[in-house]
């Protein structure tokens, strides 16, 4: 009988992690999660794929931790025994990395550092080989030096965020190259869906959305709606996480669509599948703008593409739209058509079941 692959995932219950959760799960993994205690529950995106840990078809098993935390960390692995790790877990808003730099660089940089380290004191110890995949970010690109951006594009971050990424991005490949852990950053460009926090600004731009539809709100407050990002489908790119550590070698891979559209392209989509004219109801607040902009990103993903076999399924207005049903839905709205674009319904509905 072939043993069931464990894996660990920090960040679990975000929405990276849940995708990746499912993925696994019909993979035939055992997964278990990472999780930090709070007082309220905020399992909602993994709900649906929760067993009573007691019964005796479980698979998926959640536990008590920090990236802030070595020791509990450690102890995490002791239990589990994973071969597989995914460390998604930080605190990923840009803007508030600059109003709580510290916490956010001592949480994705050093927490980074404590898993790694943990993860080599145990391989040693152990004799286990555990394969490490770290989420980099496209926010390492910052003020780009090329475009598009590939895996050899120099980083210039312009956020405690981005800062924190890229000290997470190299000691991933020091530990790789120092230990001989298997160990791969994916340098993820901007990936969205229904489960992104309602706090980014695609969910922000569609739950907004889909509330004025309902008359709950009347106005939209944003930033710089300027800045040009390479936007994807999240259940895409937790396939590519997979892959990177399914192959003989470890290695670094930009995982990216190809195309970048401003935040003005994302309202033209969104507020046209209703036939809404966004300028009656966007408003520009200062505060959502950031210290150091980054203004463009766009990412070449031509290793993945050949190496892994990985491509976008979704395209850019496919995402909005699945993106903008699943908020209209969500409030008991019928879901919006685009009369622009020709949509597989029955993909899109599909797509944003959760």
């Amino acid at each position: 009988m072939t043993e069931v692959k464990r894996a660990l995932i920090t960040g679990i219950t975000g929405q990276d992690g849940s995708y990746l959760a499912e993925l696994l799960l019909g993979k035939g993994y055992e997964v278990h999660g990472i999780i930090r205690r709070t007082s309220t529950f905020n399992t909602d995106r993994i709900d649906p794929i929760y067993q009573d840990p007691h019964t005796d078809d479980a698979r998926l098993f959640l536990h008590y931790g920090d990236l802030t935390d070595g020791t509990t960390l450690r102890r995490v692995l002791e239990e589990v025994k994973p071969v597989e790790i995914f460390n998604l877990g930080a605190q990923s808003h840009v803007r508030v990395s600059f109003d709580s730099p510290e916490y956010t660089v001592d949480a994705v940089g050093m927490g980074t550092l404590r898993l790694l380290e943990a993860v080599r004191d145990y391989q040693q110890r152990t004799g286990i080989q555990v394969r490490f995949y770290q989420a980099g970010s496209s926010e390492m690109f910052g003020l780009v030096q090329a475009v598009p951006q590939s895996e050899t594009t120099p980083f210039y971050p312009r956020s405690p965020y981005a800062c924190a990424k890229v000290y997470a991005h190299w000691q991933t490949i020091n530990y790789r190259e120092s230990y001989g852990l298997f160990a791969c950053n994916g340098i993820l460009f901007n990936h969205e869906g229904p489960r992104r926090g309602e706090t980014f600004v695609t969910r922000k731009v569609t739950r907004a959305l889909a509330r004025i539809m309902a008359g709950q709100q009347d106005k939209l407050y944003l930033g710089n709606l300027d800045a040009k990002r390479d936007w994807g489908y999240a259940k895409d790119y937790v396939q590519a996480m997979w892959s990177m550590l399914q192959q003989e070698e470890a290695d670094d891979y930009v995982i990216a669509t190809g195309e970048t559209h401003s935040i003005r392209e994302f309202l033209d989509v969104a507020f046209g599948l209703v036939n809404l004219d966004w300028h009656q109801y966007v408003e520009i607040d200062p505060r959502y703008f950031r210290p150091a902009e980054v203004e463009l990103l766009l990412g070449d993903s031509t290793k993945a593409r050949t190496k892994l076999n990985w491509q976008p399924s979704v395209t850019f207005a496919q995402l909005v739209e699945i993106m903008v049903n699943a908020d209209l839905q969500a409030l008991g709205l019928p879901p919006a058509t685009s009369s622009s674009e020709s949509t597989d319904v029955a993909f899109i509905r599909q797509a944003i079941a959760i």
